[in-house]
């Protein structure tokens, strides 16, 4: 028999990883997976306290100015779906990284790898997209790359972007600094990007249309931090859905998360096509959301500044840090009783983003 441990003795602490001698779907899905294969493989192979803090960008500092910088690969399928395509995700995607340090986005980086056989005037369409996208988000794409593969190796289109924004003055942002006492806010209804590529990718109807909420939260992060500078954590919440982004913040600041369930916004088409699919909405991914642990003399005004913006009309206090139950996320249901809202192990919907 063959040994399916062979040649993972130089991993740290690897026995998560040797339950998956191969790599899986789930190794992409942002949950519990994603997680061992970053701190159990990559990780030990890198090295860098930097690196280690694994935050949607890396903040550095270059000539005595703190730049963010941070980078994402896209391989959704179908291309073009509700709302948006591949190209805005790769703008949107990598753009909200970088706000979600604080960061101004200013520059990018885009590579595309393409599929022997794709048509170019599909390529033009997510060119002509990711053009639009960037342009909205006030950013410049500045350098790139193209790759072609192989027919039936690839997807028709993939596409890697990375970037770079400027750090303000006297903003701290990362996972670490959740404390108790801070307020949870979400800036608006989840579940919609997931629920809209499975709508098109399965052809599944359920009553209405769902459309991506695909968009650039910079503007809105720059609103908030207009408030105060003392916004303590933000977090997109795209692979793993809310679910996952709250179970790192809670496991990076040693903290507890209490949620209210019934307030977080799900829209009813997204609760009615997760409760036909046997889907929980708080693990479906959203591309133009963020959640915010906000400091609780500070939280009303950041929410009202949240409302005042277009990307965070429907924004809404969910929940609260605590000191208990340390690392865990649990919900109080309508019934009166708590869940654990749990770091999923996978992915419910693959190739989201």
């Amino acid at each position: 028999m063959t040994d399916i441990t062979a040649g993972t003795t130089g991993w740290s602490c690897p026995t998560p990883l040797r339950d998956h001698p191969v790599v899986v779907m789930g190794h992409g899905g942002g949950g519990a997976l994603s997680t061992e294969l970053t701190r159990h493989l990559f990780l030990p192979a890198y090295g860098g306290e930097t690196l280690g803090g694994l935050t949607d960008s890396a903040a550095v500092t270059l000539g005595g100015t703190r730049l963010a910088f941070s980078t994402d690969s896209y391989v959704v399928r179908p291309l073009f779906f509700p709302g948006g395509s591949i190209g805005d995700l790769a703008v949107n995607g990598t753009v909200n990284d970088l706000a979600m340090s604080g960061a101004v986005p200013a520059y990018l980086s885009c590579a595309f790898i393409l599929e022997e056989g794709t048509e170019l005037s599909t390529v033009g369409r997510v060119a002509q997209a990711l053009g639009a996208a960037a342009r909205a988000a006030g950013v410049t794409v500045v350098t790139g790359d193209t790759k072609v593969v192989d027919s039936g190796h690839g997807d028709g289109v993939y596409v890697n972007t990375a970037g770079i924004g400027l750090i303000p003055e006297g903003v701290d942002i990362r996972p670490q600094r959740a404390r108790p006492g801070d307020v949870v806010i979400v800036s608006g209804p989840i579940g919609q990007h997931g629920i809209a590529i499975l709508s098109v990718r399965e052809g599944l109807t359920f009553g209405t249309e769902v459309v991506s909420d695909t968009a650039p939260l910079a503007g809105l992060v720059r609103a908030m931090l207009a408030v105060t500078p003392e916004i303590h954590v933000l977090r997109d919440p795209t692979r793993g859905g809310l679910a996952a982004a709250l179970n790192e913040i809670a496991a990076a600041s040693d903290t507890g998360v209490v949620l209210d369930e019934g307030a977080v916004p799900v829209p009813e088409a997204v609760a009615t096509a997760c409760a036909l699919l046997g889907l929980d909405p708080m693990y479906v991914a959203n591309e133009g959301r963020l959640a915010a642990f906000v400091p609780r003399e500070h939280a009303e005004a950041v929410l009202d500044a949240m409302r005042a913006h277009p990307l965070g009309r429907e924004a809404a206090v969910i929940g609260a840090c605590v000191a208990e139950h340390s690392g865990m996320v649990v919900a109080r249901t309508g019934l009166g009783g708590t869940r654990i809202v749990d770091l999923p192990l996978g992915e419910q919907l693959p190739r989201i983003c």
